[in-house]
């Protein structure tokens, strides 16, 4: 399948206790597309050394389209440190002047732009001018344009993350940004009302709240959706999310059912969170399975409360 799907923005290497691993929101979110089948590219830039080359083979060992990733003589491929003592609640210590806050514009790269299904962004990679203004152009010809919001501190503003949203069609955050966001505005609201709020304010077709092991919630078209999610033993959140929205997005586009496209999201971003690091390796069927061993569960739990 070789849909045209664009990931924009940071890539790096995170630091975990375990070791060092692969990362980066867009990143993940391109890689974990491939593993539901398709076949995405990623728009970044890395550092002239050792780390930038060893991410580049590690996108292309996974599928990932790497041509559109700048290489810098001046800045640093990314490195982040990932603090996971709580991990429900990863803290990533986030280095300045990186490669990836030098993304350039690149004329040849705008026709891809205008023609791809979905092009994703997040705010992290925006706290650079130079990256900032190369979004904001491709943001003006992408047709679907999906944001990841992605807060991390200090790296974003309110006055940001509302610009940003003011480009998507559609919105995917997490029940705390969800929270934050309508604090903005004076509010305090009960989650379908705080969507609906943002939904009509920023004219979206979708806003998509990941929920952790609650499960994630929905506004669309359809209505308003909830999925209740999955209870498991985590290793560390890391990339879960970025699992839950490629493998959403992934069923849209292949047209399936939306409460279809809720559960295996919730499914994908739970067994994520099982294993360690971003990007553990999977196949469709496991998912399949594990949403079986799930119902099953679910179904057994229910006949002994009867």
């Amino acid at each position: 399948m070789h849909e045209k799907i664009i990931c924009f923005g940071e890539m790096l290497w995170d630091i975990l206790p375990s070791g060092v691993m692969p990362g980066g929101a867009p990143m993940n979110v391109a890689v974990h597309f491939n593993y539901n089948g398709f076949s995405p590219a990623i728009i970044s830039r890395i550092g002239d050394d050792l780390l930038g080359k060893s991410l580049v083979e590690r996108l292309q060992e996974k599928g990932v389209a790497t041509r559109y990733i700048q290489i810098d003589e001046k800045h640093p491929t990314s490195v982040v440190k990932a603090n996971i003592g709580n991990k429900r609640d990863v803290v990533y210590e986030i280095a300045p002047s990186v490669a990836w806050d030098y993304i350039e514009y690149d004329e040849q790269v705008t026709q891809l732009i205008s023609k791809c299904d979905l092009f994703i962004y997040g705010s992290l990679a925006s706290r650079n001018k130079i990256t900032y203004d190369t979004l904001l152009k491709y943001l003006l010809i992408a047709r679907v344009k999906v944001f990841d919001v992605n807060m991390r501190p200090p790296h974003y503003s309110p006055k940001l993350i509302q610009l940003l949203m003011n480009h998507a069609d559609i919105v995917k955050m997490n029940e705390r940004e969800l929270i934050e966001i309508m604090s903005w505005f004076g509010k305090i609201a009960p989650h379908k009302e705080a969507m609906t709020f943002i939904k009509q304010r920023f004219e979206l077709d979708k806003i998509l709240v990941s929920r952790g092991e609650k499960g994630a919630i929905l506004l669309c078209e359809e209505g308003y959706i909830e999925h209740s999610g999955y209870q498991v033993e985590i290793e560390d959140t890391i990339g879960s999310g970025d699992a839950f929205l490629a493998a959403f997005l992934s069923k849209i586009l292949q047209k399936a059912p939306i409460r279809e496209a809720m559960e295996f999201a919730c499914a994908t971003g739970a067994l994520v969170a099982t294993k360690s690091g971003a990007l553990p390796q999977f196949t469709q069927n496991e998912i399949k399975n594990f949403i079986h061993e799930q119902r099953l569960l679910k179904s057994k739990s229910g006949e002994k409360k009867s």
